[in-house]
């Protein structure tokens, strides 16, 4: 009897094993000063996670006498977690006047069945009891590994320590209450994602704050909540505000932020069951005598929130890109002279999500054929790719000269050594220029992928 002969290769890579640069100076500092009035924040230890010395919950609760109101965008991913469910379900209850948010780490409560919602449930009615409502109405958010039950008499328990009355309570207005917060969100995050800032709209002065998470399982797909939807590593975010917003403007406002920021965001292509970006604007810091800014009413003064909110949007979700799971460079992907936003921003995320794009920019090697091929597997465009009008570019961040590498469908002598350079570079742009007389344009934050992205995933619940 004969055996096949096994043969082992060893397969090996011109590509340097290289690690990205460090991301901690993306933690910055807040100052109180921007912070929204109004509200509270914590974050704590609870036991989801196993080392005991990091936050796994954080609580943010609105105390301003006006009415909060709130609004949310969640994935559509057909696996929703119990907390998104949950989230929906308030929004839709008490008509966009939820006042607070209950988020834990380590535990995703995602595919977890009627446990799971019940656990939601109680995470929703313990934070609520913090300021006397008897029904739930807190949003909850949860991230970590799927399949997994959480250790609910924990959590309630840590829920219960911020009474009012308890020694144990760290609720605080405080900056470093913010920070702890933040903490509590991440999971394979490198740093703590939070940024604040003041606005003004109408000569009235405005402050807003933004938290988020993620790293991996990234490329959310959010929209508002889904009516009559049945109940049944992740992006997470939340976005507070002191201005006074009606809540279907902030919910319009907040679907058109998420639209054109942490939907243009991508890490690995994989959307999760979990992906929920929250908002609350509790008017705190406006006159009584001032209304709520509502888009019907008052049209200038929404689009003006509208943009600041958008703008602000922006800058989180480049956070979680920045700190993509293993990645070592930002890219920025801008598709312009589409036929419309639509067709720009598919293209942009095809090619954001491209395997063999994204290893080739860890490669540090300029394959625009690659990029090509991906632009051009987008079907169902409003006008197809004219391939003699479409050109490419490398473009780099520290503001000298552009690299094209194909215009108007025909190839350019690559300088080598000069697309080294810009590809080297931390930061850069790959700007397809679609060239079919349209004026729309899309951007998507993306980065490479890396063996890092690979020795991080294979062992994640190890």
């Amino acid at each position: 009897m004969s055996f096949p002969c096994l043969v082992f290769r060893r397969f090996s890579s011109t590509v340097a094993m290289k690690t990205g640069p460090s991301k901690q100076h993306f933690a910055l500092p807040i100052s109180e000063a921007s912070l929204p009035k109004g509200f509270v924040a914590t974050g704590l230890h609870c036991g989801v996670k196993k080392d005991a010395t990091a936050n796994d919950l954080a609580i943010i609760i609105s105390e301003s006498p006006r009415e909060t109101s709130a609004a949310g965008c969640f994935t559509k991913n057909a696996f929703q977690a119990a907390p998104v469910c949950v989230s929906q379900e308030i929004l839709r209850r008490t008509n966009g006047r939820a006042r607070s948010l209950v988020v834990n780490s380590g535990c995703a409560n995602a595919v977890t069945g009627e446990q799971g919602l019940q656990d939601a449930w109680a995470m929703s009615q313990e934070t609520s009891h913090l300021y006397g409502a008897q029904e739930p109405s807190a949003l909850v958010m949860s991230t970590g590994v799927i399949g997994q039950k959480l250790p609910i008499s924990k959590i309630v328990t840590a829920i219960k320590s911020q009474a009012r009355s308890a020694a144990t309570r760290s609720l605080s207005p405080s900056a470093s209450a913010w920070q702890e917060a933040a903490k509590a969100f991440m999971t394979t995050d490198t740093f703590p994602k939070i940024r604040a800032r003041t606005f003004s709209i109408g000569g009235a002065d405005y402050r807003i704050a933004g938290i988020d998470k993620g790293a991996g399982m990234i490329h959310p797909i959010m929209g508002p909540p889904v009516a009559n939807r049945p109940l049944h590593a992740t992006l997470l975010g939340c976005i507070l505000t002191d201005a006074p917003v009606t809540p279907s403007s902030l919910q319009s406002a907040l679907t058109h932020a998420v639209d054109r920021s942490f939907n243009c965001i991508s890490v690995d292509g994989d959307m999760s069951t979990n992906d929920t970006i929250v908002a609350l604007a509790n008017g705190a810091a406006a006159p009584d005598d001032i209304p709520e800014i509502d888009e019907e009413t008052a049209p200038d003064a929404f689009l003006a929130f509208r943009t600041e909110l958008t703008n602000f949007a922006i800058d989180l979700a480049k956070l979680v890109v920045r700190d993509g799971e293993g990645a070592t460079k930002f890219v920025t992907v801008t598709v312009k002279n589409a036929a419309t936003y639509e067709d720009a921003h598919r293209i942009a995320s095809k090619v954001s999500t491209s395997a063999l794009v994204k290893t080739a920019l860890y490669g540090e090697d300029a394959n625009w054929g690659r990029i090509l091929s991906s632009s051009g597997s987008v079907q169902g465009l409003s006008v197809p790719i004219n391939p003699a009008r479409v050109s490419v570019s490398f473009i780099p961040s520290d503001g000298t000269a552009a690299l094209p590498v194909l215009v108007n469908g025909e190839p350019k002598i690559v300088d080598e050594v000069r697309a080294k350079e810009i590809l080297e570079l931390d930061d850069f742009e790959v700007c397809i220029d679609i060239g079919d007389f349209g004026s729309q344009q899309a951007k998507y934050w993306t980065c490479d992928l890396s063996y890092e992205y690979v020795r991080i995933n294979g062992d994640y619940r190890s």
